[in-house]
């Protein structure tokens, strides 16, 4: 009998995590984080990932820390990439180490390689523990927390909405002087600029200066508060970075500028050009394995190139959308298959629609319905095929430990030659009775 009135809680609990999540997420952030784990440890990882993808990071991560150490890693390892980072910013060196330390290889990886930023970066530059809170809460319960966290501000805090997005500031004066009843939604003053985690430390100092701030917030692409920087810690790093350029004054720069010498610029350049003369005769070996075909039908020399030209392009906005997801930290290696997925699809649909204008057009020109056949379903091979090499080529570099803005196109374009060239005349050949 003992025990009835716990499961029922227990039970209670979870419906009301399920079916309100939002309101849990603005009750659990306004209660004190042991107490509240107490009621939170017995649920399941999948009634607690809508709870924690709601709770603002220092919420989330001091209830990760009161939690069964299982349970804990359990959602961490259930969270999207993203996700879990804000969680385990807030933390302490060493308690994020811990967590990370204990979860699958592959999770742990791709989420130390999301942490990681170029020292020249505004993400390096950050501090993730930050004080964070809803525009809904009162100044006496603020200041409650903020006494309770310990969290090292400058002069303002932050405010974001039900999707963590930065929306406000309130000034550390302007509360400490308000009303305990007020809301911070009374003290809100707009945010005057933010920068991406990829911003140069350039762009962060132009940007504190041109808006003579102290504190700068630091937003991914959907708007999500990721850190601060601090306007001493980037003086700090400036006169660093001008001290080791003092260090290093002497010798050749690693990378080539506009007025290197070329020499200096011959060996940065020529082993990628004598790389790219390979991949090209590997290409002009497709086509020469087909040079029958070609020498019947001259007409297949002229549209070889519109094939390649199509797939060509269709590769490079592939190329450039996944990479620009691994540099903003959209995506990891772990996704590839999702990612993979979607250039497929959309390859294969814009493949669709670019074949029937294509076909038209060829129909008018050569008046041969084979020749539109051919061209058309070679064209949603080809761009199937560069929409896979696309997303693929700078996630395997990426996982290999390579640069993927320096040899992707390379790749790329081999593949979107070979795969063009050989469906298009591998097709020709097939089909060769109705051209």
């Amino acid at each position: 009998m003992n025990g009835s009135p716990t499961k029922a809680i227990i039970a209670l609990t979870r419906r009301y995590l399920l079916d309100h999540p939002w309101d849990a997420a603005r009750q659990i952030e306004s209660m004190d984080a042991r107490q509240a784990a107490a009621s939170l440890a017995e649920q399941p990882v999948h009634v607690l990932l809508p709870l924690w993808q709601r709770l603002v990071p220092p919420a989330a991560a001091a209830l990760l820390l009161q939690l069964p150490e299982k349970l804990a890693i359990e959602l961490l390892s259930e969270l999207q990439p993203g996700e879990a980072l804000r969680v385990l910013a807030p933390l302490d060196d060493d308690q994020r180490e811990r967590f990370l330390d204990q979860l699958a290889p592959p999770i742990q990886k791709g989420l130390r390689s999301m942490m990681v930023y170029p020292k020249d970066s505004a993400g390096h530059l950050m501090d993730t523990r930050i004080a964070v809170f809803r525009g809904t809460m009162t100044v006496g319960a603020t200041l409650n927390k903020l006494r309770q966290s310990r969290v090292k501000t400058t002069r303002s805090l932050f405010l974001v909405d039900d999707d963590n997005q930065l929306t406000a500031k309130v000034s550390i004066q302007d509360l400490a002087l308000a009303n305990p009843e007020q809301t911070l939604g009374d003290l809100a003053q707009p945010v005057a600029a933010v920068v991406s985690p990829v911003s140069t430390s350039k762009e962060v100092a132009d940007t504190l200066e041109r808006h003579r701030l102290v504190d700068l917030p630091v937003v991914d692409v959907n708007g999500v508060l990721l850190g601060v920087i601090y306007h001493a810690t980037l003086v700090q790093t400036v006169h660093e970075d001008a001290t080791a350029d003092i260090q290093k004054m002497v010798g050749a720069s690693k990378d080539e500028r506009a007025l290197s010498k070329v020499t200096f610029a011959v060996r940065k350049r020529l082993p990628w050009l004598e790389i790219n003369l390979l991949t090209a005769f590997m290409a002009a070996a497709v086509v020469g394995l087909f040079e029958g075909t070609i020498a019947k039908f001259t007409a297949l020399a002229v549209l070889l190139p519109v094939v390649a030209g199509q797939s060509g392009n269709a590769g490079a906005q592939a190329l450039a959308v996944t990479m620009r997801g691994l540099a903003l930290r959209e995506i990891t290696v772990h996704q590839w298959l999702r990612v993979t997925l979607k250039e497929v699809n959309a390859g294969f649909i814009n493949g669709l629609a670019v074949a029937v204008t294509c076909g038209i057009g060829v129909y008018f020109w050569s008046g041969s319905f084979g020749l539109v056949l051919v061209i058309a379903m070679a064209m949603v091979l080809a761009m199937v095929s560069a929409g896979f090499a696309g997303a693929l080529v700078p996630i395997v570099l990426t996982k290999l430990g390579q640069d993927p803005a320096q040899s992707s196109s390379i790749i790329l374009t081999t593949v979107t030659d070979i795969a063009g060239f050989f469906s298009f005349l591998g097709l020709a050949t097939i089909f060769a009775g109705m051209l």
